[in-house]
């Protein structure tokens, strides 16, 4: 299991565009992927339980993985973050 923090660092923050991003990495992988505030996790794959984090621009998200694809699944899901969800800025 992965059990670790991610920065959103986008300007827009985890909006509708950049959470159908993630949703497109998310499902690929077999593993179990939640993402939150703190002890507020909510599932990865759930267009609508991304946008209800209201995840703005600075902030820190945990994020779990468990399953047998989960060192891949945080290697795409750090790259996606990194890469500010490839939006212009």
């Amino acid at each position: 299991m992965i059990d670790t923090t991610i920065d959103v660092i986008n300007k827009l923050g985890l909006h509708a565009r950049a959470s159908g991003k993630l949703i497109e990495v998310t499902t690929k992988f077999r593993s179990f992927i939640q993402i939150g505030k703190g002890d507020k996790l909510v599932d990865a794959k759930n267009i609508m339980s991304l946008l209800m984090l209201g995840a703005g621009k600075g902030t820190t998200l945990r994020l779990v993985i468990e399953g047998v694809d989960e060192e891949k699944a945080l290697e795409e899901i750090q790259s996606l973050f990194a890469a500010k969800f490839y939006e212009a800025e």
